[in-house]
């Protein structure tokens, strides 16, 4: 007989999507019985510190990652569990292990699943994306040991310069010409690679990788796309996620890229909610689209646990991004395409970049410059783009405010 479990409000999936949501629930309702369903093994943690401060901030330990949400909030967490099938009918989730939860509200935060650039499981190979892969990558880290980076993305580069940065060779190979080249403008970009050779990080533009093989002494071989290859001791890949949108797609639910919500964070059933990397949502600034960054993760979740527990509340919070690589933190809201006109105010290491389409400001870049989230997400909702003068004077290099 399957094990059977029931719920107030239960959550698919176990990372900073359902640590907010707990805590939003708990808001509202400080008694219902909450439940978590999670593939992981480990507790939700705090997931941008294990391709930043854990590499890089001696006063941040490892203990520092976990989210005790279990202890906070009063959760069960169902962890080795992953669900395979929604009834919502009978408003039931089941897994591969034949267990049930029942539920009256369901939140599905089952995020994205990390790419692989069609690399094999290998010990030595690490798909870079929970508290797991970091340990293992720390592992395979340090004594001069060769690590090639796979992918010229936010995690791609941040781990190029977190490993570089711990006694570590590094190779890093991503397809842009110039790292950063399809985010930043052509001289940003530019900048933003000499960056990484300075500190040693060697470049291979151009290229991805195409296959693995290991040789008798334990390394790996890399091949290559522009017929290359190099040999090191270990592989790390970070090339972006795939949203992990088949349990909604297999209940009925509306999907396109990612799972449909309403300004609610509401799916076509208005039992079950959606929220983190795979929520295709309605930002009331930037249109329709689904995002995959931190901000998001943890605003978005904490008002779909408010709305679980019968706040009725929309998201209109529009989330931002941010990396910090060598001391350089540059934080983003709305789209970085350089192929879109770009507006540039420069006080030496400080900048803002707004990305113009024709009279309207489709994202702002701001470089070393903290505290203005909020003044880039008026230039995007109320700047005119044609104005390069007055959008050069609208967002001060210096810090604003302190934000969160």
């Amino acid at each position: 007989m399957a094990d059977y479990s029931e719920y107030r409000y239960l959550i698919v999936g176990g990372g900073m999507v359902a640590d907010s949501a707990a805590r939003g629930i708990r808001e509202l309702d400080p008694e219902g019985t909450i439940g978590i369903v999670a593939e992981e093994q480990t507790p939700p943690v705090t997931r941008p510190a294990l391709s930043k401060k854990l590499w890089t901030d001696p006063a941040f330990a490892f203990d520092d990652v976990w989210l005790d949400t279990e202890a906070d909030t009063g959760a069960t967490r169902h962890a080795g569990e992953r669900a395979v099938e929604i009834d919502r009918g009978e408003r039931v989730v089941r897994t591969e292990h034949g267990a049930e939860f029942r539920y009256e509200q369901l939140l599905l935060a089952t995020g994205g699943s990390p790419g692989t650039a069609g690399l094999p499981d290998d010990d030595r190979i690490v798909f870079f994306r929970s508290v797991e892969d970091y340990r293992r990558l720390r592992g395979l880290a340090g004594g001069e040991r060769h690590v090639a980076v796979v992918g010229g993305s936010f995690i791609g580069t941040e781990l190029a310069a977190a490993l570089v940065q711990n006694d570590t060779r590094v190779t890093l190979v991503f397809p842009d010409e110039v790292l950063g080249g399809s985010k930043f403008p052509a001289e940003l970009a530019s900048r933003f690679q000499r960056m990484y050779e300075r500190e040693g990080v060697t470049i291979v533009s151009g290229a991805k990788a195409e296959g693995a093989g290991f040789e008798a002494d334990g390394s790996v071989r890399l091949a290559l796309s522009d017929g290359g290859s190099l040999t090191c001791d270990a592989v790390v890949v970070g090339v972006g996620v795939t949203p992990n949108i088949e349990l909604a797609r297999g209940a009925g639910l509306e999907t396109d890229d990612g799972v449909l919500v309403d300004d609610r964070l509401r799916t076509s059933d208005p039992r079950v909610f959606a929220a983190g990397d795979i929520a295709s949502y309605p930002d009331e600034i930037l249109g329709r689209r689904r995002i995959e960054h931190v901000d998001n993760a943890t605003e978005m979740g904490h008002q779909a646990g408010r709305n679980l527990a019968g706040a009725d509340e929309p998201y209109d919070h529009t989330p931002y991004f941010y990396s910090v690589v060598f001391g350089n933190r540059y934080e983003a809201v709305g789209t970085l395409d350089p192929s879109l006109e770009t507006v540039e105010q420069w006080d030496g290491e400080r900048g803002v970049v707004y990305y113009v389409d024709g009279d309207r400001v489709a994202g702002v870049l701001l470089w070393n410059v903290e505290g203005r989230r909020d003044d880039a997400r008026d230039a995007i909702a109320n700047a005119d783009g044609s104005d390069h003068d007055a959008l050069r004077r609208r967002i001060p290099t210096e810090d604003g405010e302190t934000e969160d």
